[in-house]
């Protein structure tokens, strides 16, 4: 009779489960699913301004550089609070940063809706912001302790396609409502589903099953710290899932998030019904990609770099033929098209995350899973700005404004070539070496 060790970073999903590992089954979805309940209504709060852009430069008087400047806030604290966020999650646990995280983002939700001010709304999508950078990250985390490594990728497209469920509703919900009660009545309404997510947290969420408690860890201070990113950030892996985030993510989070509906309404001459179906398409796209890329990726490991970079290209060469369409308007054929590809980006972010996983101990998932995260929004957030000063400059000329899209992509795709030999060479030497040092225990 013998006892096993593995090391978890080692696991990857085609391999079968070590023992000691986490059991999954129906308990396991029921708590996930609360943890990816308080990033689905954090969603909805995030990509709120996406419907409403228009309608809050009316309200607070301000023109293209202004309104990017709400969702540039937003996600500056977001990116920023990644990696600090990520380092509570491995010290303090799901639970604990969740329920902070649903209290700041309702906040933030509800203080948009009453302020009566631009600066007022500014600090009310900085808190938003806040809250919201606290909920993915805890639900990845969660995802860990609660299932097998195998069901990693499945499982992390789930929150991803979950979470754009959320952007369908601010698309088809809130923005009915938006024009139906008005602003204030439509997003203190919808701060109400924040309550609802946290007092789920609170009653019923778990940060591990019973018997698979994590070893405790000791505070030590700023070391620990610096040692966890220090740790992490030298993991290949980690920095290619990071600039995978990057390239991937932000076209179709810029032009839902905010530039889509302009886009569609005063360049492209649509009205506002027909550009929130397209809005819808992206989403709906995303949602159908990702059960796809999910269970890709979890049966052939190696297709995670052609799904990434095809997702990327073609991405590319949409928006390159949009914007260089010769007559002023494209045809309503090739911008369902475009939006169709756009709904590939969110998936194909999720798989920078399948290479951060097994680089990294079960004790770095957070602080790993943080560094990646920074990608998109960091990305993001360049871009929006970008798009926003351009369209200033140049009288809203879309044209030029969007070709930003071209700049970062071909600077992911550098850094993502850069990295990509040393980073599968270090994941199969971590796997080799799990498998070879298991170590055997007479009972």
């Amino acid at each position: 009779m013998s006892g096993a060790t593995t090391r978890g970073a080692g696991t990857l999903p085609g391999d079968p489960p070590p023992e000691g590992a986490p059991p999954g089954g129906r308990r396991a979805l029921a708590v996930w699913g609360i943890g990816v309940s308080v990033y689905f209504v954090a969603v909805i709060f995030r990509t709120s301004l996406g419907v409403a852009g228009l309608d809050a430069a009316d309200r607070f008087d301000v023109g293209a550089s202004a309104l990017s400047t709400f969702s540039i806030l937003q996600l500056l604290v977001y990116a920023g609070m990644q990696i600090p966020v990520g380092l509570l999650v491995d010290r303090l646990g799901t639970k604990k940063v969740l329920s902070l995280g649903a209290v700041l983002f309702t906040l933030g939700q509800l203080g948009f809706a009453l302020s009566p001010s631009y600066g007022m709304a500014l600090a009310a999508r900085a808190l938003l912001g806040c809250g919201d950078a606290m909920t993915f990250i805890s639900v990845l985390r969660l995802g860990t302790r609660w299932f097998p490594a195998r069901r990693g990728p499945l499982v992390g497209q789930m929150a991803g396609l979950i979470g754009m469920a959320g952007n369908l509703v601010s698309t088809l919900v809130l923005a009915r409502l938006l024009h139906g009660v008005g602003w204030t009545q439509a997003f203190a309404g919808s701060s109400l589903a924040g309550v609802v997510v946290l007092v789920l947290v609170l009653l019923f969420l778990k940060d591990h099953p019973e018997g698979h408690e994590p070893e405790p860890v000791p505070h030590q201070g700023a070391d620990y710290v610096r040692r966890q990113i220090a740790a992490s950030w030298r993991e290949p892996g980690t920095r290619l899932g990071l600039w995978v985030h990057f390239t991937t993510q932000f076209p179709a989070m810029v032009f839902l998030l905010l530039w889509g509906m302009p886009f569609l309404v005063e360049a492209q001459g649509l009205s506002r019904a027909a550009a929130g179906e397209l809005l819808t398409l992206v989403v709906l796209a995303n949602m159908a990609v990702g059960l796809v890329y999910g269970q890709v990726v979890a049966r052939h490991h190696g297709a995670r770099l052609p799904l990434a970079l095809g997702t990327v290209g073609a991405t590319a060469l949409l928006w390159a033929v949009t914007l260089a369409w010769p007559e002023d308007r494209a045809p309503m054929w090739l911008l369902i098209v475009l939006c169709a590809v756009l709904g590939a980006c969110g998936p194909a972010s999720m798989i920078g995350f399948d290479f951060a996983r097994p680089a990294n101990p079960p004790e770095r998932q957070g602080t790993a899973s943080g560094i990646t995260n920074m990608g998109g929004f960091v990305a993001s957030m360049t871009t929006l700005f970008t798009i926003g000063v351009l369209l200033d400059t140049t009288g809203d000329d879309y044209t030029v404004a969007f070709s930003a899209v071209f700049v970062l992509q071909a600077l992911g795709v550098t850094q993502i070539l850069r990295l990509r030999g040393r980073a599968v060479r270090r994941e199969r030497e971590r796997l080799v070496a799990s498998r070879v040092e298991t170590v055997h225990v007479p009972a």
